[in-house]
């Protein structure tokens, strides 16, 4: 028997009991006549104490030749501790150890396994197995697993069948680019990996599994960044006969339960939003509602006077931050340079100081008076002590840049509270959205998005004025899940693919299976993807995804710790029909 307890869970009252138990060494405290250790395991830390006079003497001797990260198995008693540890839940005891026995020695570890480690970022990810003896990551992958364990219960318990579906599938053209795995047995031909069984689900409803969910592993070849990897994981779900109430019903329920659970907060009934809104108070259609500083427009008001700036503008938008007032004109300046970078892409800013007297002073007092900004305030809900910032330009330009902008403040004002939750429902999407480089509509959700019902006339005539039956579940600024009411008639799903651009042909060459099955009686469906790497790093009160995956990838989609992607041989290569020349 390697233990019978952990490192974590010996207490006073377990003094005088003999135990057993088995970890790494964290660290060693040699003066001589005495020696502790700290042994640690997933569950926690426990001194060991190995004295010159109780302990005998070949256990003494070898406990001097302890290293970190040792791995040993250790057999004594709980005695009381005279030098307490308020900091740690094993404080009061300690074990006066009588055998030892070193299971492996290790090398000298390439960074400290502390909380507080020395090890920078791209050393911790070589030696991944080695960061995850640190309490901040194996923390996160517990609560990772605590997360997946709430889903698969409270899903069980709504009736929810889970269903895998398959890994090797067919590549299509729309969205994101395919990671493929080119085939041994059929020459030329490749599968690829699925970004989402997105016509698995349906066909289950097809084939009368009107309750599906699946935690599952998707794949995505594109740019990364903090919140994305090229291999993630979602919670797929799909219902049957249902509406677009039911689905946000049925899952506002599973994340009010995950808040709840995982972090004993109760979260009320979820506001939703349009989309229009969305862009119109936020300008994203992901907005983080824990804070004010919604948009407010300032065309009536700013456009009457001889500043062309905003009367060149086709809008003038801006936002009251509160208690900015105070900045110093070497702030602001910076805050200008800020927006004028390429990743926000602004031309300038106009700012106005609303003063604690109820006076204001603007960059552009040559052109308005007290009467005005007084106006802009109104408009812009600014109070005294705030500070308004108005950017102006076209419409589709302005409003994400000055979405950046509020971020940016909120962020510098501490108004993201990780340990705060608000959830939004944003619904109403556009169905198609126009790419100007292929000239023509693409899917803004995917190809089997059912349109609005009453929308479906403008298929022909509107197109781009047609709402989807779809639905994002933001929560904190961050869309955790999205989905939508399917397609489920042959003939709608033929006219979508037709708007798409893709031809009879065409259209039956990547989706006739699904055509095929909707011929045998497709019911009404819908459903939902949450990212389930964002939302468990969200609910852990962090945006980064990178801690909470086991074993992640870097911002060039390398696993450095395996040295992942690798050059295949030329046997390989041959086998698989695949030439580099």
């Amino acid at each position: 028997m390697y233990r019978n307890h952990t490192c974590g869970e010996l207490r006073a009252a377990d003094i005088n009991k003999e135990v057993t138990l088995a970890g790494w060494v964290q660290k060693v405290r040699d003066k001589g006549f005495m020696v502790w250790v700290d042994l640690r395991d997933r569950y926690g830390i426990t001194q060991l104490i190995f004295d010159e006079e109780r302990t005998p003497k070949e256990v003494f001797e070898k406990a001097g030749s302890l290293g970190r990260e040792y791995v040993i198995r250790v057999t004594g008693e709980v005695i009381e501790r005279e030098s307490k540890n308020k900091n740690i839940p094993t404080g009061e005891i300690e074990i006066l150890v009588k055998e030892l026995t070193i299971l492996n020695e290790a090398a000298t570890p390439p960074f400290t396994i502390e909380d507080d480690t020395d090890g920078g970022e791209d050393l911790r990810m070589k030696y991944r197995y080695l960061d995850i003896r640190r309490n901040p990551v194996k923390n996160k992958l517990i609560f990772r697993s605590q997360v997946a364990m709430q889903v698969r219960n409270y899903l069980a318990n709504e009736g929810f069948i889970e269903v895998e579906t398959p890994y090797l599938i067919k590549s299509t053209p729309e969205g994101a680019r395919d990671f493929v795995v080119p085939s041994r047995m059929n020459e030329g031909q490749f599968y690829a990996l699925p970004q989402s069984p997105q016509t698995f689900k349906q066909l289950l409803m097809v084939g009368g599994m009107d309750k599906y969910f699946q935690i599952v592993k998707c794949f995505r070849d594109e740019d990364l960044r903090a919140d994305r990897q090229p291999e993630f994981t979602q919670i797929d779900c799909e219902m049957a006969f249902v509406d677009q109430e039911d689905i946000l019903n049925t899952f506002e329920g599973l994340t009010r339960h995950l808040i709840k659970t995982l972090k004993g907060i109760d979260t009320g009934e979820f506001p939703r939003m349009t989309y229009d809104e969305a862009m119109r108070r936020y300008g994203n259609d992901k907005p983080d509602i824990r804070f004010g500083m919604e948009f407010g427009e300032l065309n009536a008001v700013a456009q009457h006077k001889e500043f062309k700036v905003f009367n060149e503008a086709e809008l003038v938008i801006g936002i009251a931050v509160p208690g900015a007032a105070s900045y110093t004109r070497k702030e602001i300046d910076k805050l200008i340079d800020w927006v004028k970078r390429p990743q926000v892409g602004a031309l300038g800013m106009v700012y106005v100081k609303c003063n604690e007297d109820g006076t204001f002073k603007s960059s552009v007092d040559k052109f308005y008076d007290e009467e005005d900004l007084a106006k802009w305030a109104e408009a812009t809900g600014a109070k005294p002590g705030d500070l308004i910032c108005i950017l102006s330009g076209d419409a589709g330009k302005v409003r994400p840049q000055l979405s950046a902008l509020r971020m940016e403040m909120a962020e510098r004002l501490g108004l993201r509270d990780p340990k705060v939750f608000a959830p939004l429902w944003v619904v109403d999407f556009p169905l198609l959205e126009w790419d100007e480089e292929t000239e023509r509509y693409h899917a803004m959700h995917h190809p089997f998005t059912s349109p609005k019902t009453e929308d479906i006339a403008k298929l022909e005539t509107d197109p781009g004025a047609v709402r989807a039956n779809a639905y994002d579940l933001v929560l904190n600024g961050n869309e955790i899940g999205g989905g939508s009411i399917r397609i489920f008639d042959k003939a709608l799903q033929s006219l979508m693919f037709k708007h798409l651009g893709f031809s009879e042909e065409e259209a039956r060459e990547q989706f006739g299976f699904l055509m095929d099955a909707f011929q045998y009686g497709a019911p009404p469906h819908g459903g939902i993807a949450f990212g389930f790497d964002r939302l468990t790093a969200i609910l852990g009160g962090q945006e980064s995804i990178r801690d909470y995956i086991a074993f992640p990838k870097n911002n060039a989609g390398r696993d450095v710790m395996i040295d992942a992607p690798a050059s295949l041989d030329d046997q390989q290569l041959e086998e698989l029909h695949i030439s580099l020349r």
